[in-house]
C-alpha cells in the first residue's frame, strides 16, 4: 500500500518468481521492481543449455489507475502502460547478462480517493526461440502461415501443454480454433482431458478430420495453439530428424 510510504519515495522490490501478480493501493511515490526470476526448465529439454533470452509479458488489470508502468533498461525509461491502459498484455525481451527493472510511478491526483495499480506478469526464458511469441503473433503476419520442420521439432520441445515434459497434447478434432483474437475456439479431446485452444480468427483454421499434435503456450491462463501437425507428418519428421542426430530433445514415439 502507499500509505505506507513517503511522497517521492522509492520501494524497491524484486521478483523472483516466474509469474505472478502485483496490486499497489493508494500509489504514492514510485516502486522499482528488480527482474531477476527462477526461470521454469521451459528450455531444460532442448539441447543448448541456458536461455538466450529472457521475455516478460505485463498484462494490467482493468481498473489499473494511480501509475505508470516503465521498462528501465540499462538506466534508460520506456512507457510500458500510461494511467488507464487498455487491458492487453505487453512483451519485451532482454539478454540474460543486461540490467532490466519495471518502474512503477504514482501520479499526482488532487484527491485520495481509492486507486489501484495492478498487473499480473509472467517472466520465461527463450520464447523468442519458438516459432512466435505468443502476445506479438497475434498481429503478425506469419502467425497463421503453417510450421515448418523445424518449427515443429522445436514447438515439441517447448510447448506448455500436457501434463509432462515436454507437454503437447494428442486429439482428435480440427487443428485449431475459430475464435478471435479475444475469443475461445472449440474445445478438444485429448488424452487426458479437454483443452480450449485459442486461436486468431483471421487464420480461418477449419475442422477437419484426423489425429493431431496439439503444441503451444499457456499465456496468462490461455492456451493459445503453435505447431498442430498431423501426427503421423510428426511420425516422419521426428524419426528423420533422429537418423541424423538432429532432434532438440528427445519424445517417445508411438
Amino acid at each position: 500500500s502507499g500509505l505506507s510510504q513517503e511522497a517521492g519515495s522509492v520501494e524497491q522490490l524484486s521478483l523472483h518468481c516466474a509469474e505472478g501478480s502485483l496490486e499497489w493501493l493508494y500509489p504514492t511515490g514510485a516502486l522499482r521492481l528488480r527482474l531477476a526470476p527462477r526461470l521454469p526448465p521451459t528450455s531444460a529439454a532442448v539441447k543448448g543449455g541456458s536461455p538466450r533470452h529472457v521475455t516478460a509479458c505485463i498484462k494490467p488489470t482493468g481498473t489499473f489507475r494511480g501509475a505508470q508502468l516503465y521498462l528501465e533498461r540499462e538506466g534508460v525509461l520506456e512507457l510500458l502502460l500510461p494511467e488507464a491502459p487498455r487491458p492487453r498484455a505487453r512483451c519485451f525481451s532482454w539478454l540474460p547478462q543486461e540490467k532490466v527493472a519495471l518502474f512503477l510511478q504514482a501520479t499526482p491526483h488532487p484527491d485520495i480517493s481509492r486507486r489501484i495499480a495492478a498487473f499480473r506478469y509472467e517472466l520465461r526464458g527463450d520464447w523468442l526461440a519458438r516459432p512466435a511469441l505468443p502476445a506479438a503473433s497475434l498481429g503478425a503476419e506469419g502467425a497463421c502461415r503453417p510450421c515448418n520442420d523445424t518449427e515443429i521439432l522445436m514447438a515439441i520441445c517447448t510447448s506448455d501443454f500436457g501434463e509432462c515434459s515436454p507437454g503437447l497434447q494428442r486429439g482428435n478434432g480440427p487443428a485449431g480454433g475459430t475464435g478471435s483474437p479475444d475469443q475461445a475456439g472449440p474445445a478438444w479431446p485429448g488424452l487426458h482431458r479437454e483443452l480450449l485452444i485459442r486461436t486468431p480468427l483471421r487464420c480461418g483454421v477449419k475442422p477437419g478430420p484426423g489425429t493431431f499434435l496439439f503444441t503451444g503456450w499457456l499465456h496468462f491462463g490461455e492456451a493459445w495453439l503453435s505447431c498442430a501437425p498431423r501426427y503421423r507428418d510428426f511420425q516422419r519428421i521426428y524419426e528423420g530428424a533422429q537418423r541424423t542426430r538432429q532432434n532438440p530433445c528427445e519424445f517417445p514415439v508411438d
